[in-house]
């Protein structure tokens, strides 16, 4: 009986093993250099590509501080405040003061920022779309449901 039980745990520990590594697998290619570059040349856009993810971030979460951004991208918040102010120079985002705290500033997308983030999401999915072409409609379906789940119960461990 004992020797069933470490079986199983074997296969559960080589079961997360091989989801973590498939993970980091995933995120190292969307996340790589190149890949961000294809992207934003496929975009037509010209950014830093060290900006884009505090863009995309202040459109799908704006208005937000400066902080909550450090936070959700693993940066110094003195650096995103830098880098904030590099997209406030593009007219990308506005700074203004928080309505529940007068204190605190944050930031809210452009519409020219909204444009940029649009672009970049549709050349997103174009490349999304080539790596999946040849799975099934199930499978993607299935992809994205287990990703939401895995998202949240990420999100709820915290």
């Amino acid at each position: 009986m004992i020797a069933g039980n470490q079986d199983q745990k074997n296969q559960k520990d080589a079961r997360l093993r091989s989801l973590h590594g498939a993970l980091l697998d995933v995120m190292g290619m969307l996340n790589g250099v190149l890949r961000e570059e294809m992207v934003i040349r496929e975009a037509g856009i010209r950014l830093d590509r060290t900006l884009f993810p505090l863009l995309a971030l202040v459109d799908r979460c704006g208005p937000v501080g400066v902080v909550e951004l450090a936070e959700r991208v693993g940066r110094d918040y003195t650096t995103v405040s830098r880098q904030l102010a590099k997209l406030e120079s593009l007219a990308l985002v506005v700074r203004r003061c928080s309505t529940a705290d007068r204190r605190s500033r944050q930031a809210v997308i452009t519409s020219a920022g909204h444009d940029i983030v649009a672009r970049i999401d549709a050349a997103c999915e174009q490349v999304l779309g080539n790596a999946l072409q040849m799975w099934t409609e199930q499978e993607k379906d299935s992809l994205v449901q287990s990703l939401h789940n895995l998202a949240n119960s990420i999100r709820l461990g915290e």
